[in-house]
């Protein structure tokens, strides 16, 4: 029998209606809600087959959203995108982290 694996996708968001995932960031639109931004974003990943499986709480209106998908049969998880330079890190609370494995 072969056992279930996994690939992860670690996503950040904040107040401000930005959400981050590696890099590639989504913007609320003028006059979009926040619940309907949020439920645009979580819509868009779940028809790509991530399912949220966790909240990470960061200081101030803030999270890590963690989601995971099924791997198919000999499938890889896809790499991480490493950060650029010029690219800043989102402040969490002091001695919070998030550890991808």
């Amino acid at each position: 029998m072969d056992v279930q694996r996994w690939e992860y996708k670690v996503v950040y968001a904040d107040i401000r209606g930005r959400v981050s995932a590696e890099g590639h960031e989504t913007l609320i639109q003028e006059g979009e809600r926040m619940t309907a931004f949020g439920r645009r974003f979580l819509n868009s990943l779940g028809v790509q087959g991530w399912e949220l499986v966790g909240i990470h709480h960061q200081r101030g209106p803030a999270a890590f959203y963690l989601f995971k998908r099924p791997l198919a049969p000999g499938q890889e998880p896809e790499p991480a995108i490493p950060l650029e330079k010029s690219e800043p890190t989102p402040t969490g609370s002091a001695g919070s982290q998030v550890i991808s494995a």
